[in-house]
């Protein structure tokens, strides 16, 4: 890495900063060294990390025979985003608690379940003043996101794609907020994601299958679209919640957000190719709308709708969003289901 690599740009000379997406030690390094100051994870990230050195990891279950596959589970969990929460302690304690987060995700098969995620979110937040619990943001998750800002707890509000989940997480907060002003703790932070690269992979399939009139042009500048109008709403709100961009799928979703007052979270993969000479910079793109033919063409995509506009789902409506549905799955089967059945 070079000092004028877009990376160290981003965090020197503009308003975003962004977040590794990944849990291994070795790549959290040079995550840290390239300048991020937070970290994703995610139950599929950390069963990956467990996987790269089970006998580290493994022994976080030593001494602890007889206990449940949740259990197991939490335990490894809790060992991966220890050991990043520890490595990003000096941002958090420099900056007084802006930055340095380590996020630490619910099992996803509880995303309808109040009384569970907030049991699970109190456990984690015991974990390390800088752990980010990330909540779904389902109807349930978003009650468990007012009690968590209620009681001083950070969140990460995900499994989002859309304006309105990204809205409703943000008011929540608000309202935690306000119940923790009558009682003097401090209060913690809040993070709403928009997994932008996972609603155009979605969007793309609902197209192809209705034979929309869109082009892949228009798909990939979808997500764009709808994180740019909640950027600007949250602006006009004036939200204490801060939006973070995941699931990136390629420079350009980088570039089209350059100088937002947002977190970009960015796997590995992406770091590479952002620190590649000749990424343009331009830290007003934020400013630049995704053109305006562009939007009306995808808004015959009714998908599409649900997304972009503000009033577009109800609360109850987000657990049933495809999407939604397909992320909960994933990251159910492919990572929390690896890590209770490790080392069982």
């Amino acid at each position: 890495m070079t000092d004028d690599s877009y990376l160290r740009w981003l965090v020197n000379e503009t308003r975003t900063t962004w977040w590794h997406d990944s849990a291994q030690p070795a790549e959290l390094r040079r995550g840290f060294a390239h300048g991020a100051t937070g970290v994703t994870t995610n139950p599929v990230l950390t069963l990956k990390t467990v996987r790269s050195d089970p006998e580290r990891w493994g022994a976080a279950l030593q001494g602890r025979e007889g206990l449940s596959p949740r259990q197991r589970a939490e335990t490894l969990m809790g060992a991966v985003t220890r050991n990043a929460a520890e490595m990003f302690m000096p941002f958090y304690e420099r900056t007084q608690g802006r930055l340095g987060y380590v996020c630490a995700q619910v099992d996803p098969a509880l995303a309808g379940e109040r009384e569970a995620m907030l049991e699970m979110a109190r456990r984690f937040h015991s974990w390390a003043p800088n752990i980010a619990v990330k909540l779904p943001v389902t109807a349930a998750g978003l009650d468990v996101c007012e009690e968590c800002a209620a009681e001083g707890i950070t969140v990460t509000m995900t499994v989002s794609y859309t304006v309105p989940q990204v809205l409703a997480a943000a008011e929540r907060y608000r309202m935690g907020l306000a119940r923790l002003r009558k009682t003097g703790k401090t209060p913690g932070q809040c993070f709403a994601v928009i997994m932008i690269g996972r609603l155009d992979d979605y969007l793309r399939e609902v197209a192809h299958d209705q034979k929309a009139g869109v082009s892949e042009s228009d798909i990939t500048q979808a997500g764009l679209a709808v994180t740019k109008r909640a950027y600007s709403l949250f602006k006009k709100r004036d939200y204490r919640t801060v939006l973070i961009v995941a699931a990136l799928r390629g420079n350009y979703h980088m570039v089209e957000l350059a100088g937002a007052e947002l977190i970009m979270s960015i796997h590995p993969k992406y770091q590479a190719l952002l620190l590649e000479p000749g990424v343009p910079r331009n830290p007003e793109r934020i400013s630049a709308s995704v053109d305006p033919e562009v939007v009306e063409r995808l808004k015959t995509i009714p998908e599409f709708v649900r997304a972009y506009e503000p009033d577009g789902m109800a609360p109850e409506e987000f657990v049933t969003y495809g999407v939604t549905q397909r992320t909960l799955s994933q990251f159910h089967a492919i990572g929390w289901a690896g890590l209770e059945a490790f080392g069982a």
